[in-house]
């Protein structure tokens, strides 16, 4: 059963058609810019939930109170013996 080599050649640029598409959609999916745009639009929406939030306000506390201990250690670093 021998294919016509027109036919041939009608199947070989459908299919570099197709595969140049999906190159395409792999390169727009795993584009650096887009993938960071991204996880900033999700950050945001997370900060913007009761969660999100509390996990802010978790991570403000444990700021604070790290810079007040620094703060503790160094006046008595200072002091005289």
């Amino acid at each position: 059963m021998a294919r016509d080599p027109e036919t041939i050649q009608h199947e070989i640029e459908t299919s570099r058609a197709q595969l140049a598409a999906t190159l395409d959609q792999l390169v727009e999916r795993t584009s650096p810019k887009r993938l960071a745009a991204e996880g900033r639009e999700r950050a945001i929406a997370f900060t913007q939930t009761p969660p999100g939030m509390a996990a802010l306000g978790a991570a403000a506390l444990l700021v604070a109170l790290r810079l007040a201990r620094r703060a503790r250690n160094r006046r008595r670093r200072r002091r005289p013996s």
